[in-house]
């Protein structure tokens, strides 16, 4: 009976101990997803669902079963690095969602590795985004004097033709540093233009507005100018202001010359010194 008992005391702390570490596991895996889940939020989001579907890039359910845990890593840290290495799943991404190129992103392995274990528990909340709902003629003409700096940001962040143009006939030209934006609704959806405004993924973008983020009302109104410059495009053109401004060159030039002769008649026809030189040789004489 003695050794029944020590026998079985010998194989209840094993156990005991099997079941410590799986619930600290679990409580581990669980603290790191609660934490990929903001990282997500935050850096992945504006691309990215977890089963709603591809958005600006892939849909990432199901990443960890299709990639390798290492290549992901080395992948969402430098995708530049890796597609520049010829890596051939890198390249082949690179193609399909040409040609926007996913930044790098400064996280670290433990960080990825959470997002990892937030996308394996189903990210919650990251299901197929909801259409986007109209918005008002008064949201849209807001929209677009945001987009042109007609009206500041709240925030103090720059205006989006900055750096962007959009073809709109009450748009007048536009910023080169960054992407055309007429088609980006069609490109993205709302829920992905929304997301990019709400929490840029791209870095030249996150440093403009570091600290100046935009408001709700703010996004509401650029994403409703950005659906209704896509729809109407191929009625909304630019005008051609070359043959007005011509025009107007011309026309200015002609009264700058006559505005010239009228100053050039009143010009001093003889020298300062004429007249008393005039009365020296009268004099002498």
């Amino acid at each position: 009976m003695r050794k029944t008992v020590l026998e079985t005391g010998s194989l209840v702390a094993p156990t005991w101990l099997l079941v410590v570490g799986l619930v600290v596991s679990v409580h581990a895996s669980s603290a790191r997803a609660e934490t990929g889940a903001e990282i997500f939020k935050t850096r992945c989001a504006p691309c990215h669902t977890i089963g709603g579907g591809r958005l600006v890039g892939p849909d990432l359910k199901g990443v960890s079963e299709r990639r390798d845990e290492a290549w992901i890593i080395h992948f969402v840290q430098s995708p530049a690095t890796a597609i520049e290495a010829g890596d051939a799943t890198a390249v082949a991404l690179s193609k399909e969602f040409a040609p926007t190129v996913m930044p790098d992103q400064p996280l670290t392995k433990a960080e990825i590795v959470s997002v990892l274990d937030y996308i394996r528990s189903g990210g919650e909340g990251s299901a197929a985004p909801e259409p986007e709902p109209e918005a008002s003629p008064a949201e849209i003409a807001r929209g677009e004097a945001l987009f042109q700096g007609k009206v500041r940001l709240e925030n103090g962040g720059p205006a989006c033709n900055s750096c962007h143009d959009v073809k709109h006939a009450d748009v007048i030209g536009g910023g080169v540093l960054a992407r055309e934006l007429t088609t980006v609704f069609s490109r993205l959806g709302g829920s992905g233009v929304r997301a990019i405004l709400g929490s840029p993924p791209f870095p030249v973008m996150q440093q403009a507005y570091l600290g100046r983020p935009l408001t709700k009302d703010e996004v509401t109104s650029l994403v409703g100018f950005l659906r209704s410059a896509d729809e109407h495009h191929a009625l909304r053109q630019p005008r051609d202001y070359g043959p007005k401004l011509a025009i107007s060159g011309v026309i200015g030039a002609a009264i700058l010359f006559i505005l010239y002769a009228l100053l050039w008649r009143k010009r001093r026809k003889k020298s300062v010194n004429q007249a008393i030189y005039d009365r020296q040789i009268a004099s002498s004489n």
